[in-house]
């Protein structure tokens, strides 16, 4: 008969003393926008998911591609300013 064990080591891979560092919870901070702006959009592709989109749905779909795009662009233009060290060379 063989018995059925777990590994301890997969089990506890993911202990409590594991928690994020300052710098990974700043970039989830910084990147919150585009993350909400992510869920909007797919939301509203879950919408569309079991019915032929109506204009109000298509104008939604686009409403939050454009909104992710922006805060993409928004998330890029405010790390490449805090990348470049020094000021204008």
């Amino acid at each position: 008969m063989s018995h059925i064990v777990t590994v301890q080591d997969a089990v506890t891979a993911f202990a409590g003393w594991m928690e994020p560092t300052c710098a990974e919870l700043d970039a989830i901070e910084q990147e919150m926008p585009v993350i909400l702006a992510e869920v909007d959009l797919l939301d509203a592709q879950i919408i569309t998911l079991d019915r032929i989109p109506s204009e109000l749905d298509a104008r939604r779909l686009r409403r939050a591609r454009r909104r992710v795009l922006a805060e993409r662009a928004a998330l890029a233009n405010r790390t490449a300013g805090a990348s470049l060290p020094g000021g204008a060379a």
